[in-house]
């Protein structure tokens, strides 16, 4: 295996395809299947624009699904990011085979969702700066998971056995890191857009945008 690239940033994006009924299913019955699935696009969209203005590093958007679909590769160009397939059978699974395959190729990774319209290209950079010193860098959801995980070390006890979906992912992997003995920063938590009552969050962020 070769040696990270000294000082070399890799920024991850994950998202899944986007296929109505598949998507952002706790929106219902708020939204319809093919309203949810409009707002995942907005989504992610968003999120990839967000990450092409953070400098110095190189983007990947990882897809769980076919990454073939013209939305993907829409926001893809929008950072002249690479698009790569998530492998695993849960979420933790599919966060370590993408983290273990950035940390092959540079010395920091940063691996953010597509469903929180707060973080921003200054959001990123901190955990990149945080991990000059820590281990693991963390973005805090609102709802007890988180929006961002840095690493520049990696092993499988902090994805494995986790209650992903649950408001004790942060706590839980807090814990398998201070199992580690390793490092790890906090950074402010923001809100993932996941249910219909996160909506005005991200209707304030896209009414931003359109009067910008």
């Amino acid at each position: 295996m070769a040696e990270p690239r000294a000082g070399a940033r890799l920024l991850l994006q994950f998202a899944r395809e986007p296929l109505p009924g598949q998507v952002k299913t706790r929106m219902y019955p708020f939204l319809d299947a093919v309203g949810a699935c409009e707002l995942h696009c907005a989504l992610l969209t968003h999120t990839a624009r967000q990450l092409a203005a953070v400098s110095g590093c190189t983007r990947e958007l990882w897809i769980a699904g076919n990454p073939a679909h013209p939305v993907l590769e829409r926001a893809a160009a929008l950072g002249q990011a690479t698009l790569r397939r998530q492998a695993g059978v849960d979420l933790g699974e599919r966060m370590q085979h993408a983290l273990a395959s950035a940390l092959e190729r540079a010395s920091r990774a940063v691996l953010v969702g597509s469903d929180c319209p707060e973080l921003d290209a200054a959001y990123v950079e901190a955990a990149f700066d945080a991990l000059s010193t820590a281990d693991v860098v963390l973005g805090p959801a609102l709802d007890g998971g988180y929006v961002l995980i840095g690493v520049r070390r990696l092993n499988p006890a902090l994805f494995h056995s986790v209650s992903w979906g649950s408001d004790r992912v942060l706590a839980q992997t807090r814990e398998r890191i201070a199992s580690l003995g390793w490092r790890s920063t906090l950074l402010e938590p923001l809100r993932d857009i996941d249910r219909p009552e996160d909506l005005v969050a991200w209707e304030a962020v896209a009414g931003s945008v359109s009067a910008g």
